[in-house]
């Protein structure tokens, strides 16, 4: 299965423990999951309408110390938000960066559906927030004036990232 189905699947399943996947957190108030959504650069100019959107198709999901969140070359749609915890990202292997509470990973993925260009690994127990592509997608669509400020932001990430790398 398709990293993308998994994820999928992992939504539409009960909140039941199985080995190597997330558990489902409790429910995330709305309040909550906006105040997480704005201190994340990529929303950092959303309007509190524009949040609250991403906040309702948003959910929580807890990893283990050790899990893989997303595995570099498989396909995936999710970006994920780090509410709690710490993960390292590697590329072929290599440890690129980390991320920490108000970073996020998977945007590349999120914006086009096509494979994860790195592997995040949970370092500690994890908490975190997982928006789904069409919602971004659909979102940006209502809104281009919202693109420029996700693109800007990737930008830079992308310049960081290929700083690192050299």
């Amino acid at each position: 299965m398709s990293q993308a189905g998994a994820e999928l699947a992992i939504r539409s399943a009960d909140a039941e423990v199985r080995a190597g996947r997330p558990e489902s957190a409790r429910r995330r108030t709305r309040h909550q999951t906006v105040a997480a959504l704005r201190s994340v650069p990529m929303f950092a100019n959303f309007s509190q309408k524009h949040l609250e959107h991403l906040a309702k198709e948003a959910d929580e999901l807890v990893f283990d110390a050790g899990a893989t969140i997303v595995e570099e070359g498989m396909l995936g749609e999710t970006l994920f938000v780090v509410l709690a915890g710490k993960a390292k990202v590697l590329r072929g292997g290599r440890k690129l960066a980390e991320v920490l509470p108000g970073e996020f990973f998977g945007e590349l993925s999120t914006l086009d559906g096509g494979p994860r260009s790195a592997t995040v690994v949970a370092e500690t127990p994890m908490r975190v927030l997982r928006l789904f592509r069409q919602t971004l997608v659909n979102l940006l669509r209502e809104e281009p004036a919202l693109t420029l400020d996700v693109l800007l932001v990737i930008v830079r990430r992308i310049r960081e990232i290929d700083r690192r790398i050299q």
